[in-house]
């Protein structure tokens, strides 16, 4: 962030990426699909960079928790417990974050196979359903597309909250200790750069 480095660069306000994303899924789930963009980009910048350049230069929703947390006062600036950084607790969330994310894609090929209706609920913390249906009522995307936005919609949600609410409890940025896509993304660059 801008306040932090002292000079300020574009990538220094992409915090309204991720206030923009969800606004946008909130009026229409098809434009959960562009939050692929932050699944996509951390994956390519490891793989080819050897570093994670994304997380710490363009990770809206980072610059959003430091924003809150640090610049308008909403973090207790506790330490981030230890648990919450051991290597067991931030693989064993990849295992689970990952787990949910395929059970997402399942639901979303349940649909594409026709074994399946389209759901119109965000699914938050992975098991409270909130009735979504006023964010899609038909398009000229078969049925599936709109599955999948639906279940991203609720995941990049759903860890945006755990993001905010560990903010909140200890440091700014607390969520980045243990976010799925940084644990990805510092295994590759280790595995890249033979750690």
């Amino acid at each position: 962030m801008a306040s932090v480095k002292g000079k300020s660069h574009w990538y220094d306000y992409l915090w309204l990426w991720t206030i923009i994303y969800f606004t946008l899924g909130f009026f229409n789930i098809l434009f959960a699909w562009l939050g692929m963009i932050d699944f996509l980009l951390p994956i390519v910048f490891a793989i080819f960079g050897g570093n994670k350049w994304f997380c710490n230069h363009l990770c809206g929703r980072g610059q959003l928790f430091w924003l809150l947390g640090h610049d308008l006062k909403c973090s207790r600036h506790k330490s981030t417990p230890k648990w919450m950084v051991s290597k067991y607790f931030r693989y064993g969330f990849l295992v689970f974050f990952l787990a949910m994310f395929g059970s997402m894609v399942f639901q979303t090929y349940l649909v594409f196979a026709g074994q399946g209706s389209l759901k119109k609920v965000l699914k938050l913390f992975w098991t409270f359903k909130v009735p979504w249906d006023h964010t899609y009522s038909g398009s000229i995307f078969p049925d599936w597309v709109a599955q999948f936005g639906f279940g991203f919609y609720s995941l990049m949600l759903t860890s945006t909250l755990i993001g905010l609410i560990v903010m909140a409890l200890y440091k700014e940025r607390t969520w980045c200790t243990f976010c799925p896509m940084g644990t990805m993304t510092q295994t590759i660059c280790k595995l890249k750069n033979n750690e």
